[in-house]
């Protein structure tokens, strides 16, 4: 029997990324998507903002081993691919902390279990200072308590109630739920005359 993975809290260091619609073509380049799977995306996330801007985030040893994103307004909008938070979770990147994000892209991110939680933009604006003065500032997501820890401030945090669920159960990961109940499946799909004899 599979087990379900809950998610709840995501401690250590963030990334800051300023600037309002960062799409998912910045987020991993077209030319990186020919592979079967996403294995290795992670080298490459912003590979061209990366080359074209100087002390892009995503290139500063400062935030190297970060687990959290912060970033501003519709984050990952553009096209549907979900490579991009693949590719953010295979840099390292284990939550996101915005003004807001593309609803794709958070459908995206919550099926592989990566929390993205917002908040006004006053309180990005302090999370963004304190990591930009201080790199290593440790922080602590709460999926549960939807709140973020850092700086000696805990700042209150926004996810939809549907996310934040899927994520404390664990029932955002499909295929593990599906395998946690194989049996049923079973029994369904030995009833349904069109899967029979596979």
């Amino acid at each position: 029997m599979i087990e379900l993975r809950p998610v709840d809290r995501v401690e250590g260091t963030a990334v800051p990324l300023r600037g309002n619609n960062v799409d998912t073509d910045r987020i991993i380049p077209a030319r990186f998507l020919k592979a079967l799977t996403f294995d290795g995306l992670g080298a490459h996330v912003f590979q061209d903002d990366r080359t074209s801007m100087p002390g892009h985030p995503f290139a500063n040893a400062a935030y190297a081993g970060a687990s959290i994103l912060l970033v501003n307004e519709n984050f990952g909008s553009g096209s549907s691919r979900e490579h991009a938070p693949q590719a953010l979770r295979r840099w390292g990147i284990q939550a996101c902390v915005g003004q807001s994000f593309s609803e794709i892209f958070l459908g995206n991110a919550t099926t592989i279990g990566l929390p993205c939680a917002t908040a006004p933009a006053s309180d990005i604006e302090a999370l963004m200072a304190a990591v930009e003065d201080e790199p290593g500032t440790p922080m602590v997501l709460s999926v549960r308590a939807r709140s973020i820890t850092a700086a000696g401030r805990t700042i209150p945090l926004s996810l939809p109630a549907v996310v934040r669920d899927s994520l404390l159960t664990g029932q955002w990961d499909a295929t593990g739920l599906l395998l946690s109940e194989f049996e049923d499946v079973r029994r369904v799909a030995s009833r349904l005359p069109y899967v029979k004899g596979f």
